[in-house]
C-alpha cells in the first residue's frame, strides 16, 4: 500500500522554539515539487516526543491540508501509552492521513505479547491503516518476525517500517507473512529492496527528496545498476545525518539549505562544531549548498 520514498518529515521551529508553520510549508511544497512519494510528519526524525499533543495534531492537520491529497500522509501518531496512540490514531484518522505510524512502545519494553496487545488494540480501535515501526535503539525493545507476522493478520495493519539495522530480519519476515516492509534505514533501503521491501521512510529525503525516490523507482523495477549508482551517491551523506543524534544533523543541513532555522528542542541541541565541519563537504559535494 505505501511504496517508494517517504520522508521523515522535520518540525522547523523558530528562534523561540515554536513550530514554525511558514518554513513547514516551504518543505511540504519542496516534497511534492521533488517527487516524494509520501510524507510521515510527526515521528522521531519530527521530534515528536517534544511536541505537545495539541502541536502533533496542528502539524498532523496542516500537512494534510497542504499536501491536498497530492501524495499519502501517514502522520507518527505511536506513544508507549496505549491510551494515546489509540486518542492520536484516532485524531489521524478524523484529519484524513492516509495511514499511521506507530513506534513499538519505548522505555515500558513490552514482550512480544504486549506488542500484539498493544498494536491490536489501536487497529481495531481506529480504521486506518497502519504502519508498525520496528526500532530497537530508540525503544530498547526489537520486534520479532514471528510477531510482526502474527500481526499482519490484524486487517489494517499493512505495513512495518524496520530499523533495527538488519536485512535478514526482512528476510525473515517476508518469508512468513505478506506484510509490506519499508526500509527505516536509508543505507539499507536498496539491499532490503532487493530482498522484499517496498521503499524507504527516509531521513536523507529531507535533503535529497529527489534522488531517494529515483533509487527506490529503479529498485522497485530491478533497475540494479541506477539503483547502486544512486546508492553509492549518497551513501557519505547517509552516514553523515547519524554523525550525531538524529535530527541534528538534518536540521543542520536543511539550515544550510536556507530552508529551516537550526532550531531543536530540548535535551537536542545544534549539531557541534566538529560534526558541522564534516557534514558541510558532503552537502556541497551533492551542489545542495
Amino acid at each position: 500500500m505505501f511504496n517508494g520514498s517517504f520522508v521523515a518529515l522535520v518540525t522547523p521551529f523558530t528562534s523561540n522554539f515554536e513550530v514554525d508553520f511558514e518554513a513547514y510549508g516551504r518543505l511540504v511544497d519542496f516534497h511534492l515539487e521533488q517527487g516524494t512519494n509520501g510524507i510521515v510528519p510527526c515521528g522521531c526524525t519530527g521530534e515528536a516526543a517534544t511536541l505537545s499533543h495539541d502541536e502533533q495534531k496542528a502539524c498532523i492537520r496542516f500537512v494534510v491540508e497542504r499536501v491536498a491529497g497530492r501524495v499519502p500522509v501517514v502522520a507518527g501518531t505511536g506513544s508507549n501509552s496505549t491510551r494515546e496512540a489509540i486518542a492520536l490514531t484516532h485524531y489521524a484518522k478524523e484529519a484524513h492521513c492516509d495511514g499511521a505510524l506507530l513506534i513499538t512502545p519505548y522505555y515500558n519494553k513490552p514482550t512480544g505479547p504486549g506488542q500484539i496487545a498493544h498494536y491490536t488494540a489501536v487497529a481495531e480501535a481506529v480504521d486506518i491503516p497502519i504502519m508498525l515501526y520496528n526500532v530497537p535503539g530508540r525503544t530498547g525493545t526489537k520486534m520479532a518476525p514471528e510477531i510482526i507476522a502474527t500481526l499482519s493478520k490484524v486487517p489494517n495493519i499493512v505495513s512495518i517500517k524496520e530499523a533495527c539495522g538488519s536485512v535478514d530480519q526482512v528476510s525473515q519476515i517476508r518469508s512468513l507473512c505478506d506484510i509490506s516492509v519499508i526500509s527505516g534505514d536509508d543505507a539499507l533501503t536498496l539491499p532490503m529492496m532487493a530482498v522484499g521491501a517496498a521503499g524507504v521512510v527516509s531521513v536523507a529525503a529531507n535533503v535529497v527528496p529527489k534522488d531517494m525516490a529515483a533509487l527506490c523507482a529503479a529498485a522497485a523495477a530491478s533497475d540494479y545498476e541506477s539503483a547502486r549508482s544512486l546508492h553509492y551517491k549518497l551513501t557519505p551523506l547517509f552516514k553523515g545525518l547519524f554523525f550525531e543524534t538524529n535530527p541534528m544533523p538534518v536540521k543542520a543541513a536543511l539550515a544550510k539549505m536556507g530552508l529551516i532555522e537550526n532550531v531543536l528542542r530540548l535535551p537536542l541541541v545544534p549539531l557541534s562544531g566538529g560534526a558541522n565541519a564534516r557534514l558541510e563537504p558532503l552537502l556541497k559535494g551533492l551542489g545542495l549548498i
